[in-house]
């Protein structure tokens, strides 16, 4: 046993390193899905933090270069249980194991990844550090370094991840909508799933600001996934609401869906241990429609679960929750084109219940009316609402009320918190 886990409770896992040696500091968090840890390594949305898998066996299918979410492993460190010995898929060109020491990613192999995720679930996600080669010590120097190193609470972090500069992905087949990306995090199959449908995607650096956007004439705007404290995005939360006031068509997801309650005026969360993985229960509201999806989040939306709410734009209701703990997962304005939802349709590796978002998106833009899943009920034009919402017997209640008595009370508990 030649490398250990620290958390910063004091909690020590011991094992053996798996990927390069050395020292590594992040947010230690799990990861429920029994596959896609090539996309998981890559997103961004998991920089600096620890992944712990909770598949056993890790590594099997080896690594290959179609499936990575960008250009480079983004997790600060990586915590499996059983390395596969050999890797065997006829994609794969190279080992797990020399991937992550290619690209300095830290790792180690323990046996109770069980015991860590059960931790974490009691505990709470936390500040975790993995040591090994030249940087062991005394388990108490190291304790010392990982509680030196930065929360996630107040980490400002898209910017960090986010392109330098414009591209454009182009549309596959004839060209429908030109689409403004924000990146804060973006992950590759994300433009990719709109291009599919004939969308040209800019993608535009974090700091984009409502004229650059504008500029480009879009058919609609989205904002992507991204890591860090939604609360410290004031910069891209500043632009969504310019683009909000000009009436473009909005559709985001993740960090997207946080920031689109921020513009909302509604606030952020951070979330006891998040949700990551690929199994998550998430109910429309409307239809009563169940999908299993996509999730890598560690904040979430504080918004009323029932009925309408006001916003500075508009009525405004949650159109999904999550039905594990009735978590926010999905925002949408009545009178205006814009909608999110705080998981991943496009859903690499996998599933795909959700990939009917990117059809509701584009129905946004060519003007229809009456998506399934997207953010319109009402066959009416936009601002034609005959009546107006109080008209129709729905509850208004303001953006900053907290929940009613038809929360749980441990749901309720976790919302003051």
């Amino acid at each position: 046993m030649t490398a250990v886990l620290v958390l910063e409770d004091g909690r020590v896992f011991h094992g053996t390193p798996y990927g390069a040696e050395g020292e590594t500091f992040g947010e230690m968090v799990f990861n429920t899905g029994m596959t896609g840890y090539q996309e998981t390594l890559t997103d961004p949305s998991y920089h600096r933090q620890i992944v712990a898998m909770t598949a056993p066996h890790i590594g099997n299918t080896g690594v290959n270069d179609e499936d990575p979410e960008s250009s480079r492993v983004w997790v600060a460190g990586y915590v499996v249980r059983e390395p596969a010995r050999v890797a065997s898929n006829w994609r794969s060109n190279r080992s797990l194991d020399d991937y992550l020491r290619e690209q300095g990613v830290v790792g180690i192999a323990i046996p109770g990844t069980r015991a860590l995720t059960r931790h974490l679930r009691e505990r709470g996600a936390m500040r975790a550090g993995v040591f090994s080669g030249k940087a062991l010590a005394p388990v108490e120097e190291l304790l010392e370094r990982v509680l030196g190193s930065p929360l996630m609470e107040g980490a400002d972090l898209a910017g960090e991840v986010s392109t330098a500069k414009p591209y454009v992905v182009p549309a596959i087949g004839a060209r429908r909508f030109t689409v403004a990306a924000v990146d804060l995090g973006i992950k590759a199959m994300t433009p990719h799933r709109m291009a599919e449908r004939g969308c040209e995607v800019h993608v535009l650096p974090a700091s984009a600001t409502t004229e650059e956007i504008l500029a480009l004439g879009p058919d609609g705007v989205f904002f992507s996934n991204g890591p860090g404290d939604p609360a410290t995005a004031d910069g891209p939360v500043k632009a969504l609401r310019g683009v909000l006031d000009a009436g473009v068509p909005f559709f985001g997801i993740c960090f997207g869906n946080q920031l689109f309650g921020r513009a909302l005026g509604l606030g952020t969360y951070k979330l006891r241990y998040g949700h990551r993985g690929v199994n998550q229960p998430v109910q429309h509201r409307g239809t009563g429609k169940v999908e299993i999806s996509a999730h890598n989040h560690g904040f979430a939306v504080r918004a009323p679960l029932e009925g309408v709410f006001d916003t500075p734009y508009g009525p405004a209701e949650v159109s999904h929750v999550n039905l594990n703990d009735d978590c926010v997962e999905g925002l949408r304005l009545l009178d205006r084109p814009a909608f999110s939802v705080q998981y991943h349709p496009e859903a690499a590796a996998g599933p795909h219940d959700s990939a009917s978002l990117f059809d509701d998106f584009c129905a946004l833009m060519a003007g229809e009316r009456g998506t399934v899943n997207g953010a319109i009920t009402s066959t009416e034009r936009f601002g034609e609402r005959a009546g107006g919402v109080a008209d129709e017997g729905r509850v208004l209640r303001g953006a900053g009320e907290e929940p009613d008595a038809t929360m749980g009370t441990e749901r309720i508990g976790e919302l003051r918190c």
